[in-house]
């Protein structure tokens, strides 16, 4: 911990610290000590329930910017073949580098304590905007449909 008379209080779980920018007269941060734990532990359940389905590839991953509040690991089948799939803004979310793959994640954690991905909303926005692609071949459709007829033909394969 960089300053420790900010700390207040710690256990084996947690630090407690004070806000260097208090928005009133007392603001703690509670701090979880063992990210990695939890993220690892992720990982490799996600791992285990790709192993449940042998004749399909998968990635793992969390949206740098997430829709959720809590913490969620995206466990997704390459095939993308879903009804739900709709826009580029879903595809895009899945294949740019907004995705952060669970593997990256554990590694940075466990070799260098914290997880360095700046976001920024720009750059948010240009990866919702950028073109379709196909992630297995250099096939770049025109809209969603044309994608999805051609991700078919990967898995009729």
């Amino acid at each position: 911990m960089e300053k420790p008379e900010c700390k207040v209080k710690e256990d084996d779980k947690v630090i407690v610290i004070s806000n260097k920018y208090p928005k009133a007269k007392f603001h703690y941060l509670q701090i979880k000590k063992h990210h990695q734990d939890l993220i690892m532990h992720m990982h490799n359940v996600a791992c285990d329930l790709a192993k449940n389905h042998v004749d399909h590839d998968f990635i793992m991953g969390y949206h740098a910017l997430p829709s959720m509040f809590r913490l969620h690991l995206h466990v997704v089948s390459t095939d993308f073949d879903s009804p739900y799939l709709k826009n580029k803004k879903h595809w895009n979310f899945f294949i740019t580098p907004f995705f952060l793959h669970s593997s990256d994640i554990c590694y940075q954690l466990h070799y260098e304590g914290n997880i360095k991905k700046e976001i920024q909303w720009k750059y948010v926005d240009y990866l919702r905007k950028t073109e379709l692609k196909c992630h297995k071949c250099l096939m770049q459709p025109k809209n969603m449909p044309d994608l999805k007829r051609h991700l078919l033909a990967h898995i009729n394969k």
